[in-house]
């Protein structure tokens, strides 16, 4: 089964992701997730790390990948 994006004409953005925006550098439909590899239309890409310039496809994906790339987000200080 093909997805909206896939077929003539679809082609993947290319993307310079900012505070708040992001910049459409090469034209297209889409962008992919970095962490699922799905595919996010523009119009719906909300998540996005500006110092990774990778786009993601929800907000608990996003956190995931946060997690991952920074492990001591896991561990809540018991020095409160």
């Amino acid at each position: 089964m093909m997805n909206r994006f896939e077929g003539p004409g679809a082609r993947e953005a290319s993307i310079r992701y900012l505070d708040g925006d992001f910049q459409v550098t090469s034209p297209g439909a889409f962008v992919r997730c970095a962490v699922t590899g799905e595919s996010i239309p523009l119009d719906e890409l909300k998540y996005w790390s500006v110092a990774r310039q990778e786009a993601y496809i929800s907000a608990s994906v996003s956190l995931a990948r946060e997690i991952e790339m920074n492990p001591e987000l896991r561990v809540r200080s018991s020095n409160r």
